[in-house]
């Protein structure tokens, strides 16, 4: 194994100097915390165990002792773990994890999907020689189910690291796993287990690759749709590590940083044990895919000594380096590859009623809105669980049974952001989007992220009966519309994509060189023109010739297409072409983000809310949701309940389709 760390052994090394350093630093009052970060951060783990040794032969104390004494918080609990062996510092952690109220499932995800054979029975030493007990037994004591299962298949240490690789056992796998779960009702968990427990790193790359030609769908995207919780989270992260152990913990970090407040455990967890090991492809990952340098990630994020021992073992800004580093780019390659290879099966979280009677609904929604007060709940109950088909079928009964409109009904029954909300969903796709691309328009100020979310996402079909249904509702073209909206180049983009003739079809796979290597040159050109060339591209070829042609433009720069949109655009053409790099990659994980900004921070912005739950909801909702926890650590059902409420909240969590 190549070990890219940031922390390795130090030249000239005299423990016994190091442990007089020590003491030094902690005699007297107060303690000189540079000189004890500094010094810790500049030693291997092996040569710290040395200066542990020599600090007691030395002065009859115990160095680990003397710094819980001497330092405190997040700081202390960071340098006492330097101090630990690797082993030791895994077993504290699952100790941790397991014992007391609750457990940290996330811990024992990140640890046991990550650690090799050798760690793996380092830590069951260590366990048992630190707690006196059995690290398997007060796993089997604190999980349960398939979850544990899982958890006691790695913690065997078992994995086949041969590197031998079997063609027909990879044909074979690919097909026992299609079979445990794509291809049945219900999912043989056992084959899962046993297979992704079990299988060399090698071996199972190849096995996902199989498995792709077979179920048309990625490995991922089948544990997402067929398995659920926690023993979900630990097989997508068994999945993530054998197709990238820096990408997995790129992640980790990212995600324990983000948002309102920081996950220390975690980030002094994965620090301390990949400094030595990956460290720098870990930042090469993070850069890749956070277009922003681990170094800046936690100087933004922490402060004072602890800041600087993380910034220490992190090693140095990668973004002083300016140009991307060859290792991500290959990376990035591969992520293109996987997504070019990839057929997201789409999931909605709304399906038709069963045994559906629009008379019946009708009478009840008349019912509910009749005499003294409204009934929302039946109100609710009707039209959120009908499908948009249905829906309309219940607006012509209700016109042709009782003579009354039923959407003037409604605005006059409901208010605010219900009443917003009913409105669109009782609305055929074309009239709401119609709606929807008017509202981003009318009055002071335009929102063009709406705009650029909706022309981006829409199908050719979709645009042309959006486009029907905006002249018939404002008896004005929508082109016009924009056009008397908007301007500039970003304008250009938005009239490009509302012609709704993007192409169709697969991937030309010369023609992406020839875009590729089009596209590399417009990035030497000036800004105008290579926004012209961007857009001659990026708004007319198909989705999936497009994903051919990101992935060729990494071949021909060493750079990955949404760097550079980032780097060398600015405002609304930066953000329509991003929306479009990001939806040609993984549209749903496009909505996730954009659901995750709708509703983060003070306030909640309604009306991207409503405009992606009630379009998405009879297309890609499940999928979503599933982008959606996994990039962001919760659940969207958690997310609208903590930012919503009343019979809106109501209505949004039945569009939801329920908890992940």
């Amino acid at each position: 194994m190549v070990f890219r760390g940031t922390v390795t052994d130090a030249p000239d090394f005299d423990p016994s100097a190091d442990a007089e350093a020590l003491y030094s630093a902690m005699k007297g009052i107060g303690s000189d915390k540079e000189a004890i970060l500094d010094l810790v951060t500049s030693r291997s783990n092996a040569q710290r165990q040395e200066v542990i040794a020599a600090y007691k032969s030395n002065f009859g104390k115990d160095l680990i002792d003397d710094l819980k004494y001497e330092l405190t918080g997040k700081f202390e609990r960071l340098i006492v773990s330097l101090m630990r062996t690797p082993a030791y510092h895994d077993a504290k952690e699952i100790h941790d994890a397991v014992k007391g109220a609750g457990t940290n499932e996330r811990c024992l995800i990140e640890v046991m999907a990550s650690r090799t054979n050798q760690q793996m029975h380092d830590m069951v030493a260590a366990y048992k020689d630190a707690y006196g007990s059995d690290i398997e037994e007060d796993i089997i004591a604190d999980t349960s189910g398939h979850f544990k299962k899982m958890l006691i298949v790695l913690l065997q240490g078992t994995r086949d690291e041969s590197g031998v690789v079997d063609a027909d056992l990879v044909e074979q796998d690919a097909q026992d796993l299609y079979a445990a779960g794509e291809e049945q009702w219900g999912t043989d968990e056992a084959k899962f287990i046993m297979i992704l427990g079990n299988r060399s790193v090698t071996h199972l790359r190849m096995v996902f690759d199989a498995y792709e030609k077979i179920a048309e769908v990625s490995i991922e995207d089948s544990i997402k749709s067929e398995l659920s919780g926690d023993f979900e989270r630990l097989m997508l992260a068994v999945v993530q590590c054998i197709r990238s152990v820096p990408m997995f913990y790129a992640k980790r970090l990212y995600k324990s940083m983000k948002g309102l407040g920081t996950a220390d455990n975690t980030l002094i967890r994965i620090m301390i044990s990949r400094s030595e090991i990956d460290m720098l492809d870990i930042r090469e990952c993070f850069r890749l895919r956070y277009e922003t340098s681990l170094y800046n990630m936690i100087k933004d994020d922490t402060s004072g000594d602890y800041k600087r021992t993380l910034l220490n073992l992190c090693g140095g800004d990668d973004d002083l380096a300016g140009e991307f580093f060859p290792e991500a780019a290959q990376i990035a390659y591969k992520m293109w590859e996987l997504s070019a290879m990839t057929k997201v099966q789409l999931r909605p979280t709304l399906r038709p009623a069963a045994s559906f009677d629009p008379a019946a609904d009708a009478q009840a929604l008349r019912k509910a809105m009749k005499g003294f007060g409204t009934d929302e709940d039946a109100i609710i109950d009707i039209v959120a669980q009908r499908s948009n088909t249905q829906r309309q079928e219940i607006r012509q009964t209700f016109k042709s049974l009782l003579g009354r409109d039923l959407m003037k009904d409604l605005k006059s029954e409901l208010s605010k952001n219900l009443e917003r909300l009913i409105i669109g969903l009782m609305l055929t796709p074309a009239e709401f989007d119609a709606k929807m691309m008017r509202k981003a328009m009318e009055g002071a100020g335009t929102d063009e992220h709406a705009l650029i979310e909706i022309l981006v996402t829409r199908s050719n079909e979709e645009i042309h009966a959006m486009n029907a249904a905006y002249q018939n509702a404002y008896k004005k073209s929508l082109e016009e519309a924009i056009q008397s909206d908007t301007s500039g180049h970003f304008c250009r983009i938005l009239v490009s994509l509302v012609q709704g003739a993007r192409e169709e079809g697969p991937a030309d796979v010369e023609r992406a060189d020839a875009d590729a290597q089009e596209l590399a040159d417009a990035c030497n050109a000036e800004s105008d023109d290579m926004e012209m060339k961007f857009m001659s591209i990026l708004c007319t070829r198909s989705f999936p010739h497009l994903r051919r042609v990101f992935q060729e433009f990494v071949r021909c720069t060493n750079k990955d297409i949404e760097q550079i949109v980032k780097k060398e655009m600015s405002g609304d053409v930066k953000n329509a072409f991003y929306a479009i790099v990001r939806s040609v990659k993984n549209q749903p994980s496009y909505f996730a983000d954009r659901l995750y900004k709708a509703m983060k921070g003070l306030g909640t912005d309604d009306r991207a809310l409503i405009r992606i739950m009630v379009s998405r909801c009879e297309v890609d909702l499940f999928n979503i949701r599933k982008e959606f926890k996994e990039t962001h650590d919760v659940s969207l059902h958690e997310f609208i309940q903590g930012d919503t409420s009343g019979d809106y909240r109501k209505t949004l969590l039945v569009l939801c389709g329920g908890e992940d």
